[in-house]
């Protein structure tokens, strides 16, 4: 699959801080890329570097495989819409009025303001001030805006910030929308269960390090869930040396691999142990994410 954004050792720093360090990525074109990571980890400063509102201190960076450069900027810009922060626009005007600024700003037609605005279901909205929009119909009006010139790629960092549950879904499902028409996405979010829902590539960083990148699948690859060993009797598993935490079902168990699990029920066993159940603990998103940020490995 041909590739929206690569970067090659990107990096920034701010004088004796290393903000984002030798990051290497690779959003798919189509995709929804997932873009991960604890507050302060480089996410913001990443995407402002690849909108070029942020230069970086070494590293390259190819949009749609074209070089990104101070030179090129301009002309490459219109390929791609953003939302950076908070949402944009003026309380006291319509979310039309703020459009038509898009619009005169970009040199765009009237048929492209209305489009963007349908996309994001605000038509029936767009005569009302913005002052007056809940905080979710403001995060449609600035993806609208991002949407307004007809992007191929579409940055957006923390769009559903501050959103309820259902603010959130309308957002998740906008855009699967947008890349199911062949826009590619690249979204940022702390909100770990919506990113699992909605994206098919994932980078998490962690201290301005890519620690991984992939499929969920191949990230669940990396991270080993917790083994129950269901027994009657904990106390004399445990006295069997194991290093385990007690609980009702019997005993937990961490970091044991598929040899490492036979070997222990196999001695469990042979010491007497009554086995009654040997299960995986089931692991949601967060927490393999947790898992990979708390240690700081590398994948």
């Amino acid at each position: 699959m041909s590739a929206a954004i690569t970067t090659s050792n990107l990096t920034k720093r701010f004088k004796t801080h290393v903000a984002v360090d030798s990051l290497n990525l690779d959003v798919p074109q189509g995709a929804i890329y997932g873009f991960l990571g604890p507050n302060g980890s480089g996410k913001s400063t990443t995407m402002k570097m690849l909108l070029g509102l942020t230069r970086p201190t070494e590293g390259e960076i190819r949009v749609f495989e074209q070089d990104l450069t101070p030179a090129s900027r301009t002309r490459m810009l219109p390929s791609i819409g953003s939302m950076i922060e908070a949402p944009p626009g003026y309380g006291h005007l319509t979310g039309l009025e703020n459009m038509r600024i898009v619009q005169d700003m970009l040199d765009l037609s009237a048929v492209q303001i209305e489009h963007a605005l349908e996309t994001v279901r605000l038509t029936e909205h767009k005569n009302k001030l913005v002052r007056n929009y809940s905080l979710g119909m403001k995060q449609r009006l600035g993806i609208a805006m991002a949407l307004a010139r007809d992007p191929a790629l579409l940055i957006l960092d923390e769009p559903t910030n501050g959103l309820d549950p259902a603010g959130i879904e309308e957002i998740r499902t906008l855009l699967i929308r947008l890349a199911g028409h062949g826009i590619t996405v690249m979204v940022s979010s702390h909100l770990l269960d919506e990113i699992d829902k909605m994206a098919n590539v994932l980078g998490i960083l962690a201290n301005g390090r890519m620690i991984f990148q992939g499929t969920r699948d191949q990230l669940f690859e990396h991270s080993i869930p917790d083994l129950v060993i269901e027994t009657p009797d904990a106390r004399a598993a445990l006295a069997q040396g194991i290093t385990a935490t007690p609980i009702a079902e019997g005993i937990r168990v961490s970091g044991l691999g598929k040899d490492q699990t036979a070997e222990l029920v196999y001695r469990l066993a042979v010491a007497g142990v009554p086995i009654h159940g040997v299960r995986r603990v089931q692991q949601s998103l967060e927490d393999v994410f947790m898992d990979l940020t708390g240690r700081g490995g590398l994948l």
